[in-house]
């Protein structure tokens, strides 16, 4: 769990409240999750054109952002009260941007051109 920092009032929110989930997958886990993501998920997403290629960290490493959690096939429709997103982070082993969107591409990741 994650929790509020500092207490902001206009979003009725108070330090130390719990806010967010943060979840780290590895080995056979991570990557059935990445594969649901590739294959079934980011299709799903409205007028999909491809992730931005703009999403890397300098180092390998790939962040993406889910505006609604309900594209896995896992999710309920009827028990989602309103809709949530997610921050997708992959870490990867590559040393620069180009050899970790090599890697993640030919894992099947649908990058726009």
């Amino acid at each position: 769990m994650t929790k509020s920092k500092k207490s902001i009032a206009v979003f009725k929110l108070r330090a130390g409240q719990k806010i967010g989930a943060m979840v780290t997958l590895r080995r056979d886990m991570m990557y059935e999750f990445l594969d649901r993501l590739v294959s079934y998920a980011l299709p799903r997403v409205r007028d999909f054109k491809g992730v931005s290629p703009k999403g890397f960290d300098g180092r390998g490493n790939y962040t993406l952002g889910v505006r609604e959690g309900i594209i896995f096939p896992e999710a309920s429709f009827e028990k989602v009260d309103k809709p949530k997103g997610m921050n997708i982070t992959i870490n990867t082993t590559a040393r620069t941007d180009e050899q970790g969107r090599a890697l993640l591409r030919h894992l099947g990741m649908p990058f726009r051109s």
